[in-house]
């Protein structure tokens, strides 16, 4: 997993693509370059995962296209699941390490609700470290029934370009 490619066996995002590990919900949407799924960690319902399609360790590394289509996948995503989910914010964050080794990029779009200062002291990085403490993952029949609505909401949203 040291060097860009188009697939590389080994690397979970990569072999999410290709089908040599399960997703839950599937494949939300894609573009001809990036591609949208339900987050399979414990980030809660509703969080979603925007990946290069081929195997891309760094932001530097993007082409101009992969770049030109992740502004507007990104709005779309997040839009769809403030549709769905109605959260008070929706976290973009870029995740690329797994013990300190670069690996395949992957933008997490998390969303989150005042309502867990409840149970978390703190928002952003500090919530996600807590959940990923507890290990708990959405129930899959869960995560399948919202990628279906994303999947829906996804494919029938306007594209935005700048100036529009």
């Amino acid at each position: 997993m040291t060097e860009s490619g188009r697939d590389v066996e080994g690397c979970l995002a990569c072999d999410l693509n290709s089908g040599r590990q399960d997703l839950p919900g599937g494949r939300i949407y894609t573009t001809e370059h990036w591609a949208v799924e339900h987050c399979i960690g414990p980030l809660g319902l509703g969080a979603l995962i925007a990946k290069p399609l081929r195997h891309c360790l760094r932001v530097g590394d993007l082409t101009a296209e992969e770049t030109g289509e992740l502004g507007p996948l990104l709005q779309r995503a997040t839009s769809t699941i403030e549709a769905i989910v109605e959260p008070d914010q929706v976290y973009v964050c870029l995740w690329s390490h797994a013990g300190w080794t670069p690996g395949h990029i992957h933008f997490v779009l998390q969303p989150s609700w005042n309502k867990q200062s409840q149970e978390h002291e703190k928002p952003g990085p500090f919530l996600q470290v807590d959940m990923f403490r507890s290990g708990e993952s959405p129930p899959r029949d869960a995560v399948e029934a919202f990628a279906e609505q994303a999947r829906q909401l996804l494919g029938s949203a306007p594209v935005i370009t700048a100036g529009a």
